[in-house]
């Protein structure tokens, strides 16, 4: 039976929520399943991964920073209660300030976390298919291993998505509208 682990770049997610589909909210585990689904009818979940890192807080934060920390607390304990979810945190590091006198910030090892688990998985045969949702070519020498290691990779990603990272992956669907109205989340 094909086994496949789920790989989601939350902040990739939330750009494409964001930019292409009006800020909309996403029920994970319908996507998690979609996904499955579509790489074959019977295909087991191990498990899927969700990385992200919490909001950055001021010290001491601010009331929004800290009700912003708050919900997103909220939103990765709810994946984590998901069945077969697993959420991976990196850190939000601060930087700056750039010319205009602006700070920004920069996710820190979530690239990193997202690609030891799929080699790890790859490497150890614990599946057979591998689903990224994510658009950053940082993943590409990741993939590669999962290939070599005989995972057949499949790439979900929305308009923005680096060239190498989609010429590296064996299948690609982008995701369009009709696939969102599948898994928005209904309260």
């Amino acid at each position: 039976m094909p086994r496949v682990a789920i790989f989601i770049d939350g902040g990739y997610v939330d750009k494409i929520r964001r930019y292409e589909f009006n800020n909309v909210e996403i029920a994970y585990r319908d996507l998690s399943i979609w996904i499955a689904q579509r790489i074959h009818a019977d295909t087991d979940i191990l498990r899927t991964y969700y990385y992200h890192c919490l909001p950055y807080q001021s010290d001491p934060p601010t009331q929004v920073e800290a009700a912003r920390f708050g919900a997103a607390q909220n939103f990765f304990e709810a994946l984590c209660r998901l069945p077969r979810f697993e959420v991976r945190l990196g850190r939000l590091a601060r930087r700056g300030p750039n010319r205009n006198g602006d700070y920004f910030f920069e996710q820190k090892m979530v690239d990193t976390l997202l690609s030891i688990d799929l080699v790890r998985l790859s490497a150890k045969s614990s599946i057979t298919h591998a689903a990224i949702v994510a658009g950053d070519s940082d993943f590409v020498p990741a993939i590669r291993i999962a290939r070599d290691e005989g995972v057949s990779t499949w790439l979900f990603h929305g308009q923005r998505i680096h060239n190498t990272l989609w010429n590296i992956a064996d299948e690609r669907i982008k995701v369009t509208q009709e696939i969102i109205d599948q898994v928005l989340w209904r309260a």
